[in-house]
């Protein structure tokens, strides 16, 4: 089967290319809606190393996306379906280690094409058929609410049972997102988030409480805290984390730094701390995310306010300037409606 994948082969500039591929025995997707990820903005303005670009390119971008069957030789999905695409391919199954941290498990939009194609072939177990009635264009960034949704299920696996209080440090999408699913999931703990920004603070209406990180209580106290800044950010972050978290809490780290992080590892160890690293998700995540969807719809209304921007792509020079808006934004994510 020929199909076109629209590839990033240099900074800022993509170009179609026309591949044959086998869709014997896998299931074929055509993208309806993709999601923009800060990942994906990285190597399109060429921000990672140049020896990561010469690794990775040529590279069709973009890991957050949904779209319709268009055929099933296995039989297991329905043509027209629409489906969330998983972006995880793992090629073997471990016991002990999950899918999204096997070392030979592949990534699209990282090693190999991502869903910026005319059609995209995968694994029968890739896809997850969505709610019908679902807004496409949040359900687009369905894998970001399951990187949430892997990290919060690690800690009910870790985190001692005292939850009484729990600390969401950010307040961009990822903050946002895993408040969002802690309130679902953990209606009894009092949540509170801390930032930087206080319009965006503003929009966390189903927390207890929110502070700016240059305000935060002397005495405020969090059994259990997720890190969810990244960047700059991260280090401040885990600093504050580390002063105001109980003894024998549990620090889940979700932000991606590029630079190494310093911790305070004295009071790390007078206070027993555990620390959680997680990265992406797999399919059970994603499993339990539509399940979500379809046992608390009103979630989608929450998850609205996080699309900034919707682009109609019908050619290459539109999905330039989706790329270059989603660049200035201050916030929010960009979606593509993908005609290509």
């Amino acid at each position: 089967m020929l199909n076109c994948s629209y590839r990033l082969v240099a900074p800022r500039t993509i170009q179609p290319v026309l591949l044959q591929v086998d869709a014997a025995d896998r299931v074929v997707v055509r993208p309806t809606n993709l999601s923009i990820c800060n990942a994906d903005q990285r190597y399109y303005q060429g921000v990672r190393s140049e020896e990561v670009l010469r690794k990775k390119l040529p590279m069709a971008l973009i890991h957050e996306g949904i779209g319709r069957v268009v055929s099933d030789q296995t039989g297991e999905h329905n043509c027209g379906d629409l489906v969330v695409m998983i972006p995880n391919e793992p090629s073997k199954q471990d016991l002990v280690i999950a899918e999204n941290y096997l070392s030979d498990s592949k990534f699209r939009g990282s090693g190999f094409d991502g869903f910026m194609q005319e059609l995209v072939v995968l694994s029968p177990n890739r896809v997850i058929p969505l709610p019908r009635g679902i807004d496409a264009d949040i359900a687009a960034f369905t894998e970001l609410v399951s990187v949430a949704m892997h990290a919060i299920r690690r800690f009910m696996l870790t985190a001692h049972c005292r939850r009484r209080r729990v600390g969401i440090w950010g307040d961009g999408n990822v903050g946002y997102i895993v408040a969002l699913l802690l309130h679902y999931l953990l209606p009894d703990t009092e949540l509170f988030v801390v930032g930087r920004n206080s319009q965006k603070l503003a929009d966390f209406t189903f927390v207890s409480d929110v502070f700016l990180a240059s305000e935060m209580p002397v005495k405020a106290r969090v059994d259990h805290a997720f890190e969810c800044c990244g960047g700059e950010g991260s280090a401040s972050a885990i600093e504050q984390i580390i002063e105001h978290i109980e003894p024998e809490g549990t620090v889940s780290l979700l932000g991606v730094v590029e630079n190494s992080v310093p911790i305070n590892t004295r009071m790390v160890l007078e206070k027993g701390l555990r620390f959680v690293g997680n990265s992406r998700s797999g399919r059970v995540d994603f499993v339990q995310v539509v399940e979500l969807y379809r046992k608390h719809p009103d979630i989608l209304d929450y998850l609205s306010s996080l699309i900034g921007h919707v682009h109609a792509v019908s050619n290459l020079q539109d999905i330039q300037t989706a790329f270059e808006v989603d660049m200035r934004k201050p916030m929010g994510k960009t979606i593509m409606q993908w005609n290509m």
